[in-house]
């Protein structure tokens, strides 16, 4: 199973032995706990559950810490799962940490955007604006909107102005450059979603399957 959790801890670059400079992100991949195991007979599906990040115990609350007391698991900031083939190869407890990756594989990475607040339709939907001169009064606004008599309102999902990022975002296909196993890094070619510090799911690319 090629996934695993993730905190993003910025961009460098890094030079391929020809010379070449490759943009990398650095991401803390790991190591994550196995916390449960999901069965087809009982859950209706194949799956472990994992955590990743440690936690203060008085941040935790009752039926979760009930949950990681049951897996002998010690206290962790966030719960994934991850659909397996056989659960029958895990054991709870058991850690996975970044060795499971290779230099040169693919994976999709998927994190959640930065947040820009509400933003207008040039800036969120890359609209062209209106010309700059002083008579034109028509610089950065969404254009029509609707047809007139009929239907006489705004169809559902026009582009307009609103709350732009702050989403599930998902780049798929991206190069692992590195692994570094004794810091538990791994660095991805190219940018990933999310802020500094943000949580990362990375996962085995569809393209490899």
């Amino acid at each position: 199973m090629k996934n695993i959790l993730g905190r993003k801890l910025g961009m460098t670059q890094i030079f391929a032995e020809d010379g070449t400079v490759i943009p990398v992100t650095v991401v803390e991949a790991g190591p994550v706990k196995v916390v449960q195991k999901k069965t087809a007979e009982k859950d209706g599906y194949n799956a472990i559950q994992v955590g990743f990040g440690d936690i203060k115990e008085k941040k935790v609350n009752k039926p979760l810490k009930g949950h990681f007391d049951k897996a002998q698991v010690e206290y962790k900031k966030y719960l994934k799962e991850f659909k397996v083939d056989n659960v029958d190869e895990f054991e709870i407890g058991q850690e996975i940490k970044v060795d499971v990756f290779e230099n040169g594989d693919k994976v999709d990475v998927t994190g959640t955007s930065k947040g820009k607040g509400t933003q207008g339709p040039i800036k969120r939907h890359n609209f062209g604006r209106g010309p700059e001169s002083h008579g034109s009064k028509y610089h950065r606004a969404g254009g029509a909107r609707a047809a007139a008599t009929y239907p006489g309102r705004v169809f559902k999902g026009r582009k307009g102005m609103g709350r732009m990022g702050n989403e599930r975002v998902t780049v798929q296909n991206l190069e692992v450059v590195r692994v570094d196993v004794d810091r538990n890094l791994l660095l991805i070619k190219g940018a990933v979603p999310g802020p500094k510090g943000g949580l990362l799911i990375i996962k085995e690319s569809i393209y490899n399957k």
